[in-house]
């Protein structure tokens, strides 16, 4: 509740026409100050005029009064400075240090207000409380807002690129693997993904890379999905290869890894994904320099469009053969991958580096690949925003991840946007 108030303050959502003090002066914000995130009070430097007296300094702002003395604030001299507090209870009078009375104000805020807040942030029954009052925001608005959750969604994606090339002192190779690897979970099964990468570093794979044998039996044996298979030739070779190179490399597997398959095609196996990630380390993986290299969507694309052969060219999983030749990813697959790798790790490295050119270069293909389908872009399309690029949808997925789910209406534009303009009105 705290929150909100001080949010109401910071924008000046008040009704100004209630404007007093408890003892009834007068009270004209000039400046309400600047947002505090730190110890001390709310807001600093603010003006105002009590009774046309003008006052200079900070303002407080709690529920009830009596916070003032359960926070101790009248023994700490950093809050003799406050010159308003402001409250939703005013339970009783409140004083500095040196017992001098402060004025007070209660929050003069419409009951609408609040009831419009409660319902964006307390209406579990509805998937998108705001989806009615979207289409009165104008269309400049919602780009605007999409675009800076892209890029913010964009940032978050690079700060996670950034710890692991620490963990990775640098290796920008052994990075791209550990992303890659996480993407070729697709959703379902990414954390077993990258579970899988964290236990086996690329580089004793790079010892090997002549055999793609070796790499699949590293990857396989790895995964823990070796375990209780139906026993063929190329089965056997595996178990053997891994047993030998796991004694070599003094390998420990993960006994975490939960791999998901319950009402999953085939053709979304792990399995498969685990041979499509052994195909582009065998021969030496250099991904990342690939990425860096190309230039254009196609070139790109060209990178992921790999051809399974051996064994896997036409098996779903270990001894259930399909009755034709499979194909490894189709264009939507290679097209999460460039979202979700490619872009990422491009960006990061023109960023990192500071070559802007990568950075634009990212965009621009994030900006030219098609929407993402899935619920969310869905649930926002169904309210008005169109998600027309992946660019538009990967804003949409950060705002439904780290602002609808996370109730930060608030800090939503769209959501400021709704109040702020609602109370304007009324005010």
């Amino acid at each position: 509740m705290e929150k909100l108030m001080q949010y109401i303050w910071q924008h000046r959502l008040w009704l100004q026409q209630d404007m007093h003090t408890v003892d009834g002066r007068v009270v004209q914000v000039i400046d309400a100050g600047q947002l505090n995130t730190d110890a001390g009070p709310d807001f600093f430097n603010a003006k105002i005029k009590i009774d046309g007296e003008m006052w200079v300094g900070n303002v407080e702002i709690h529920v009830r009064a009596s916070d003032w003395y359960r926070h101790k604030h009248d023994k700490d001299k950093a809050y003799d400075s406050v010159i308003l507090h402001v409250v939703e209870k005013d339970d009783l009078p409140v004083k500095r240090s040196n017992g001098e009375v402060i004025p007070q104000l209660r929050m003069p805020c419409s009951p609408d207000f609040h009831q419009r807040y409660n319902h964006l942030v307390g209406n579990s029954g509805s998937e998108l409380p705001c989806s009615t009052e979207i289409a009165e925001i104008p269309s400049i608005y919602i780009s605007d807002w999409i675009s800076t959750l892209a890029h913010e969604r964009l940032y978050r994606k690079v700060e996670h690129i950034k710890e692991l090339l620490e963990r990775y002192s640098g290796d920008w190779e052994e990075v791209c693997y550990v992303i890659m690897s996480r993407c070729m979970g697709f959703g379902v099964n990414s954390d077993a993904f990258e579970q899988l990468a964290l236990s086996l570093p690329l580089r004793f794979m790079g010892k090997h890379s002549d055999s793609l044998l070796s790499i699949e039996a590293l990857l396989f044996g790895q995964s823990g999905l070796l375990d209780a298979v139906p026993v063929d030739d190329y089965v056997r070779s595996l178990k053997t290869e891994y047993d030998f190179l796991a004694h070599k490399f003094s390998l420990r597997r993960n006994e975490n890894i939960r791999w998901k398959m319950a009402r999953m095609r085939p053709t979304n196996f792990p399995h498969r994904r685990i041979a499509l990630l052994a195909e582009m380390i065998y021969g030496g993986y250099r991904m990342m320099s690939k990425m860096i290299a190309a230039s254009t969507e196609k070139e790109a694309q060209e990178l992921f469009n790999i051809k399974l052969s051996g064994y896997w060219a036409c098996h779903y999983t270990f001894g259930q053969e399909a009755p034709h030749e499979l194909k490894a990813l189709s264009r939507a697959s290679i097209n999460i991958i460039l979202i979700n790798v490619y872009v990422p790790l491009v960006y990061a490295y023109g960023m990192i580096r500071g070559e802007d050119s990568l950075c634009d270069r990212a965009v621009s293909i994030l900006q030219s690949l098609p929407s993402e389908n899935n619920v969310i872009v869905d649930l926002f399309m169904r309210a008005g925003i169109d998600g027309k690029d992946a660019f538009s949808s990967q804003a949409l997925i950060q705002l439904r991840r780290e602002y609808c789910e996370k109730h930060k209406c608030l800090y939503c534009r769209i959501g400021h946007r709704m109040l702020s303009t609602k109370t304007r009105k009324n005010g």
